[in-house]
């Protein structure tokens, strides 16, 4: 058959194409009975128009997935295939059934090769996700079965299929079109010689299923994010600082953005109201405005309909030390925390900063996220213990004064963008104050990176800010994208790792994710 003569098209089966699609089946399957009556097909159509699909060529069928809805719960355990047919080969179609159930899928001989097989499970596959289904469940032949019955058990024969040692006409192309093999199915079909009465149950999941009950309840899959690269300047005042921040606030939800960011330590000018010849002194005396900034920002979630990631300010402990603490002030009124873990050694030097002991991921109404917070993006180990927890979005408020400074947040801040399959956003502050110690040059370019794969702009990078410029970025991150890449991906990062080689685990106190504390 060549290319050339092809005339495909895809559309759905109808009454009126029942002897073509009789004539199909009898062809195929002349093993096991052939094709189905008149009065089988007709109800199915009938009940399920949708999920019956043919391939035609020229208007002559060479292709045809027939499909019935079931209950999920029911047809994911060891069932029967005559289970699925009731009085006078009636199938049995579940008009409110969580799933599909893959009743046959054939094609003409003639245009074997064509992989018109793949594109029969990619429209049932498109199906599945277009009505919220949960997966694709079916009972698969294994027609080479009977060649090597007297060899191995069934169970041995599906792993040398998986293994490519064997290679099973139906089984071989279902696992190569991503079903996996829930189970072994003894007496499915008893007439199938072939199979030895044996079958596969295969499931294909839907990645993007929400339960009917939890719709109202669902979060956001597209979000909007609001970077703000923040221009360090003397301020006269508290308010100042303030109305500096409700500006950006206010300008960045008026593009309906889900989250606003600001970056490290961006109130740290309001050390110059203080003498600065003590540097412990005057980071402790910076510190004395963080719980007026926290309410005060906390208040503009609210008013503005927007989370904000208050970048991060200096807060002395209940224990009198010092840390590097960021807050998330939900649009919701609640006020979450996380401290920076790992400290620099300026900062430590210069201002005796102690690092925090607990790491979380806060559910949020768009997406779960995390924060880190400058130098803790350089550990790997932080941000797959959040991925771990099912983050969707990592913000990263930095603060670097040289190139290569920042450039070292920057690349590793787009590696555990790759590696954790997760959206990463970075935010930083740019401009020179000599007036104040510790602030007199920055560099920043703050940016948003995506994994790295087709669903994602080439080089990863959503968007990025003009260096040193006080400016604001806007992304649109799709959280389905991310289920997307992580299940489907052209590599499966964090699917793919070997467990059984090794693992990662925090020490000695608890984890906190999104207010459920689990012992570690």
């Amino acid at each position: 058959m060549s290319l050339d003569d092809l005339h495909l098209n895809l559309r759905n089966l109808v009454p009126e194409d029942y002897p073509q699609l009789k004539a199909l089946m009898d062809s195929i399957y002349d093993d096991i009975g052939g094709a189905w009556s008149r009065s089988t097909i007709d109800k199915l159509i009938d009940e399920f128009p949708d999920g019956q699909i043919i391939i035609e060529d020229d208007e002559h069928i060479v292709g045809v997935a027939l499909t019935a809805r079931v209950d999920y719960d029911e047809f994911s355990n060891p069932h029967k295939y005559d289970d699925l047919i009731g009085h006078r080969e009636v199938i049995l179609n579940a008009a409110d059934g969580d799933a599909l159930y893959g009743l046959d899928v054939l094609i003409d001989p003639a245009y074997r090769g064509h992989r018109l097989g793949r594109r029969l499970y990619e429209a049932r596959k498109d199906l599945c996700r277009s009505l919220n289904l949960r997966a694709i469940l079916a009972g698969g032949r294994i027609p080479n079965y009977h060649l090597y019955a007297q060899e191995m058990s069934p169970s041995e024969y599906l792993d040398a299929v998986a293994r490519k040692e064997i290679h099973d006409p139906i089984l071989s192309f279902q696992l190569a079109n991503d079903f996996l093999v829930k189970r072994l199915l003894r007496k499915y079909l008893p007439e199938d010689e072939k199979s030895q009465g044996y079958a596969t149950l295969l499931e294909w999941n839907n990645i993007l299923y929400e339960p009917a009950e939890r719709v109202l309840e669902t979060r956001k899959t597209q979000v909007r994010v609001g970077a703000v690269q923040w221009q360090m300047r003397e301020f006269a005042s508290v308010e100042s600082v303030l109305q500096q921040v409700e500006y950006f606030v206010d300008a960045i939800a008026d593009y309906q953005s889900d989250f606003a960011v600001f970056p490290e330590l961006f109130n740290t000018p309001l050390m110059g109201l203080t003498d600065q010849s003590d540097q412990v002194a005057a980071i402790r005396f910076l510190a004395g405005f963080t719980e007026r900034f926290k309410t005060e920002i906390s208040r503009m979630a609210v008013s503005y309909n927007i989370n904000i990631v208050a970048g991060s300010m200096m807060e002395v402990g209940d224990d009198g030390r010092l840390y590097n603490v960021s807050y998330l002030c939900q649009r919701d009124g609640t006020t979450e925390r996380q401290c920076k873990l790992h400290i620099t050694p300026q900062e430590r030097r210069d201002w005796v900063v102690e690092g925090g002991d607990e790491l979380q991921v806060f559910e949020t109404d768009a997406g779960r996220v995390g924060i880190l917070i400058c130098y803790d993006v350089e550990f790997p180990e932080l941000p797959r213990l959040l991925a771990e927890q099912d983050m969707d979005i990592l913000f990263v408020p930095f603060w670097t004064d040289t190139k290569n400074s920042y450039l070292r947040v920057r690349h590793c801040a787009q590696a555990r963008a790759i590696e954790n399959e997760c959206y990463v956003v970075l935010c930083g502050s740019v401009g020179n104050v000599p007036s104040i110690e510790n602030l007199d040059i920055q560099y920043a370019q703050s940016s948003v990176f995506s994994p790295s794969d087709f669903a994602f702009p080439h080089d990863a990078v959503l968007s990025e800010s003009t260096p040193n410029t006080e400016m604001v970025i806007f992304s649109d991150l799709d959280l389905n994208r991310l289920k997307v890449v992580r299940s489907e991906g052209s590599v499966t990062n964090l699917k793919d790792r070997r467990k059984d080689l090794f693992d990662l685990r925090l020490r000695d106190w608890s984890w906190k994710s999104g207010g459920r504390q689990e012992e570690s």
